[in-house]
């Protein structure tokens, strides 16, 4: 049985349509990422999923419980940790665990056990005296990760769970969430990170309320349309800036100290790149072919969306 399936999930606020059509499924112990640019519908549907908001149109069930018709069955089942770190700063750990316990009605007989088992697993054992307010930012994703698990969900919703954590505390998050997977939890992840969707089962790609591709990451990879040139150089910044003036909107991004081209002819070659930045100032040290990232993916997705008449 699928944990998560939805059909044509519309959700509209006067005239703008958040959510628009949506149609996915999610099986169970599956890690699926929901990845996006701010304003994409990813929080939205992460409500709608939750039961939190009513669909202006379209079906969802998750865990075989329609969300308009029966969303506090649906509550029972499922953890949420929203974008924001939501707990209560003026409570410790322990204090913040216990708390959701009682919300969930979790047993007091055996609650203690599972909490420490909790503490163990997100590694906040030596913190657990700790007020919530004076954790650092990747320890209170870890908290409000272990306040979502504390009723034993059977489905995990995560809204961009890694969202202003430094790369080790979103390192060992995920860590954490590979972990889960293990335990046959279905993980339901938002994120506008691609590095973090390379690591899904499935990934859905989701911009302005659409669903723009779904697959395993090296399915929707096959979606790439052309090719991708990798450019190293002296100054990364200067020579997007110099194919950007050069090359079609939206073929040139920057990764870092590194440039990505994307060459819309599968037979192009990167000796073409290197002919636009030869009569420049720009000190090339290489450019190579490289296979596309899921980042490279979205950006030519969505540049074949605009493209589109009327779109």
């Amino acid at each position: 049985m699928d944990a998560i399936r939805t059909d044509g999930l519309t959700r509209t606020f006067g005239d703008v349509t958040a959510v628009d059509g949506l149609t996915i499924c999610v099986a169970e112990g599956e890690l699926f990422g929901l990845v996006g640019p701010d304003g994409a519908g990813k929080t939205t549907t992460m409500r709608l999923l939750t039961g939190t908001l009513s669909p202006s149109g379209g079906t969802a069930w998750v865990t075989g419980h329609d969300v308009a018709d029966d969303p506090e069955a649906i509550k029972e089942e499922i953890g949420y940790m929203s974008q924001r770190f939501g707990l209560y700063r003026d409570l410790t750990v322990i204090e913040n665990l216990h708390f959701y316990a009682d919300i969930y009605g979790v047993p007091r007989r055996g609650r203690q056990d599972r909490i420490d088992r909790l503490l163990a697993f997100s590694n906040l054992t030596p913190f657990k005296r700790r007020q919530a307010g004076d954790l650092s930012g990747g320890m209170k994703q870890k908290l409000g990760l272990a306040c979502a698990l504390i009723h034993t969900p059977r489905v995990l919703f995560l809204d961009e769970p890694t969202c202003g954590v430094d790369p080790v505390s979103r390192r060992d998050f995920w860590r954490i969430l590979q972990q889960l997977i293990h335990d046959k939890v279905t993980l339901f992840v938002a994120t506008a990170y691609l590095d973090e969707a390379e690591r899904c089962h499935r990934v859905g790609l989701i911009d302005q309320g659409r669903l723009l591709a779904c697959g395993t990451p090296e399915e929707v990879k096959r979606l790439m349309r052309g090719t991708i040139v990798e450019v190293r150089s002296s100054d990364a910044r200067r020579t997007a800036a110099v194919l950007r003036s050069r090359l079609p909107a939206g073929s040139v991004a920057l990764f870092g100290d590194r440039v990505h081209v994307a060459l819309d002819e599968r037979g192009a070659h990167e000796s073409q790149v290197a002919e636009l930045l030869a009569a420049t100032a720009v000190d090339v040290i290489e450019v190579r072919r490289i296979e596309p990232l899921l980042e490279d993916v979205f950006v030519s997705v969505l540049a074949g969306q605009t493209r589109e008449p009327g779109a």
